[in-house]
């Protein structure tokens, strides 16, 4: 089982690195997403970007927002080349199927993440550390990691879970557009707030524990995760898919 989901990691890794023209995937697009979001933002925010709880925030929807662009591929891109007959066709179980395909979004993800998390700090050290090492204290560096991956996982498996019954990638992305929205709508509705709202929330925000918060969330995203994987699990049918 394990040497066939990695062989579907192998296989979509060397397609992803292969992609050209594009913002996301290949290695031209990796290296400007690193170039971008992993040197020039911690740059722009500077040393206290590492030493701010807020850097657990940015980070964590970096994993989703780099899934988008591979995850839609998933199944509807093989469905558009004509090539998930073949995939279907071969030895491979249906669950390694499904594990690869979720499991490479992830490692694309979450490894690009980390790698970005890395360079920041570097970049940081270089131009502000003055001889010293600057690096996230302990609990945000492993608040990021944990945070990352979970939020990998969970786009990865909604994103395939879409790609399974989309007919294009076109129509995969945009309803992985859709769904990455209303995920942001309370980030959108802060804004819009009435003043007396947002002072109260101000006002709180000095006696929220956000330590219990962020074991919460990542308690909830963990959820989120095994409950993703399950539905897509259970909606993945080679004899489905072929005949569709």
């Amino acid at each position: 089982m394990l040497r066939d989901v990695m062989t579907i990691i192998w296989k979509e890794g060397k397609e992803l690195l292969g992609q050209k023209g594009r913002f996301k995937g290949g290695k031209t697009g990796m290296l400007i997403f690193l170039a971008v979001f992993g040197i020039l933002m911690p740059l722009q925010n500077g040393p206290a970007w590492i030493s701010s709880p807020l850097a657990m925030l940015y980070w964590a929807w970096i994993p989703i927002l780099l899934a988008s662009g591979v995850v839609a591929d998933a199944f509807a891109g093989e469905r558009e080349r004509h090539t998930l007959e073949t995939l279907l066709a071969s030895r491979l179980p249906d669950r390694a199927i499904l594990a690869g395909k979720i499991g490479a979004a992830v490692l694309y993800g979450w490894g690009l993440t980390v790698i970005c998390v890395l360079a920041g700090a570097i970049a940081l050290t270089v131009v502000h550390g003055h001889g010293k090492i600057l690096f996230y204290p302990l609990p945000i560096a492993a608040g990021i990691v944990g945070a990352t991956l979970l939020v990998a996982v969970f786009g990865s498996a909604l994103g395939v879970m879409i790609s399974l019954r989309a007919a294009t990638v076109r129509q995969a992305q945009q309803v992985f557009s859709v769904a990455f929205l209303v995920l942001l709508v309370p980030l959108f509705a802060l804004p819009m707030l009435p003043p007396s709202v947002k002072a109260w929330l101000a006002a709180r925000v000095g006696t929220i524990d956000f330590k219990m918060i962020g074991i919460a969330a990542a308690g909830v995203l963990a959820a989120g995760d095994v409950l993703l994987i399950f539905i897509a699990d259970r909606r993945f049918r080679r004899s489905r898919l072929i005949l569709d």
